[in-house]
Formats: structure tokens, sequence, C-alpha cells
């Protein structure tokens, strides 16, 4: 996968899912509770329509929409529409950065998934 920083070694961490349609590769979801990120893209590799692989553990180099800076081990969520954001109000924890993230909207940053 493109954006993959850090290999998942659990075979559980990477499960054919269900995604919204036209859902890229590398795109992060949220499949119910669960953060991911998507190693096909929806429909591909096997997966039936509606389906992706998605990976469930490690960390991805993901883009993050505001002009906000994030430090090290700082929060962030995904929005309803699928982009990270470092809000909390009205949106869903989805990891954490690892590396610092400057005041450059779409700065792509290493971000950790959240535990659940």
């Amino acid at each position: 996968m493109r954006n993959e920083h850090f290999y998942p070694n659990d075979p559980a961490d990477k499960l054919s899912l269900p995604v919204a349609a036209d859902t890229a590769s590398g795109a992060p979801v949220m499949v119910g509770a669960l953060p991911g990120v998507t190693a096909t893209a929806e429909g591909e590799g096997g997966n039936a329509d509606g389906y992706a692989s998605v990976w469930l553990a490690g960390v991805y180099r993901l883009p993050i929409t505001t002009t906000t800076a994030i430090t090290v081990g700082g929060a962030v969520y995904i929005t309803s529409g699928g982009s990270l954001t470092p809000v909390a109000s009205g949106n869903t924890l989805f990891g954490h950065v690892v590396e610092a993230k400057g005041t450059t909207a779409g700065e792509i940053v290493p971000v950790k998934l959240a535990k659940v």
C-alpha cells in the first residue's frame, strides 16, 4: 500500500470489510467503531462489490485537512465525509499523529490507528 508507514503483523488486522462505494485504496475509513485504512479500492483485490481490504492496525501516512498544528501524540478524528481533522466535536477518534503536523492544510502525516 502506498501510504503504509509501519506494517501491521496480525492477520486479523487485515480484513475484507464493507466500505462506501468508490472508496479508493489508501483511504481512511471507519467501519462501525473500527478505524482502518483501505489496502484495496472498493470491489477490487478479490473483494465483493461494497467491500475492500481494510487494515485495522499500524501507522499510515495520511493527509490532515485543517491548518491546525498537531503535536506528536495528538488525536486525529475522522469526519462523516472521511477526511481527517484534529477537531473532536461531531467527529470520531481515528488515531494519533506520530510526527508533528505543521499548519499546512492537506499535510501528510504518519497516523497510528486508535485501538478500540
